[in-house]
């Protein structure tokens, strides 16, 4: 059985998805009763209330496990202490496989989140623990943060430079790859990069919105100054948002793209492509 963290998270309810639709049995962390009811519907999984940093959290519920799937809270700044905390545990209850959800090209020091799943990634090379680790790229979902803009104003606005590349992926082919991932002996110490099919600028993204949804969409770069107004308004705590405008650099310069090859094959199909993704969105509605 495998034991999930971050189960209320999109990464996390689309692996649920997945499991369920694949009918595998899971053992999934929450943090409150609210979170517990709002993936019951998902499927027939064993719910376990608890924190993530608290190792009590585990004492009674890995009995039975065989495999830790980690998900960390996004850009949280102890991902690492947390992940290393969660190794001794696995090693105490002689779980057999660590899954760790990391990130496409972690090897990227000025991206200080990436760069913390690389520390996490050195950590599991030595842990005495068969694992696997999961690189996956940008989703295609974050598009639907600025839907309304997009659909009702014709603007599809990014923190970054319309020309960057980012090899978006499909959160549905993550929660997918994911499943047969857990499901499967092959993976065993693999490094699986999880990227979308094409490379696309944010000009690109937006000419796709234009003929999928039959009226004009124009991609508008945000200046990092205003984006960072709008963060501090929202309540975001000074540290996110440095991380991330050293994203927004790094993608101003080189984008994120990477190699679609692995996640087809574990998919042994073609993955998604936005295109595929917008008709999904509009067929069956937001996700």
């Amino acid at each position: 059985m495998i034991f999930l963290t971050g189960a209320a998270g999109k990464t996390g309810r689309s692996i649920l998805r997945a499991l369920s639709a694949s009918g595998m049995r899971a053992k999934v962390l929450v943090r409150s009763s609210k979170q517990a009811d709002s993936i019951r519907s998902i499927g027939d999984f064993e719910i376990v209330l608890g924190d993530l940093r608290d190792p009590s959290t585990y004492e009674s519920n890995l009995i039975n496990v065989d495999q830790i799937y980690y998900i960390c809270p996004n850009i949280a700044p102890d991902e690492l202490e947390i992940g290393k905390t969660l190794i001794k545990i696995a090693r105490q209850f002689n779980i057999q496989r660590f899954i760790y959800h990391s990130v496409l090209h972690p090897q990227v020091e000025a991206m200080p989140h990436h760069w913390q799943k690389m520390r996490m990634e050195e950590t599991l090379f030595t842990c005495g623990i068969n694992f696997t680790i999961l690189q996956p790229c940008a989703y295609m979902q974050n598009v639907l943060a600025g839907w309304k803009k997009i659909t009702e104003e014709g603007k599809y606005i990014v923190p970054y430079s319309v020309s960057s590349r980012l090899s978006i992926v499909d959160l549905n082919d993550v929660g997918e790859a994911a499943a047969r991932i857990i499901s499967s002996r092959d993976f065993a110490n693999a490094i699986l990069e999880l990227a979308g099919p094409e490379a696309l600028s944010q000009s690109e993204v937006a000419a796709e919105l234009s003929t999928v949804l039959g009226r004009s969409v124009e991609a508008i770069e945000l200046s990092h100054a205003e984006w960072k107004h709008n963060a501090q308004q929202s309540g975001m705590d000074a540290r996110q948002i440095e991380v991330l405008i050293n994203m927004f650099e790094y993608y101003d310069q080189y984008g994120l793209v990477g190699n679609p090859w692995v996640l087809e094959h574990i998919l042994n199909r073609k993955p998604t492509t936005f295109k595929q993704f917008l008709a999904r969105i509009l067929n069956f509605g937001e996700e």
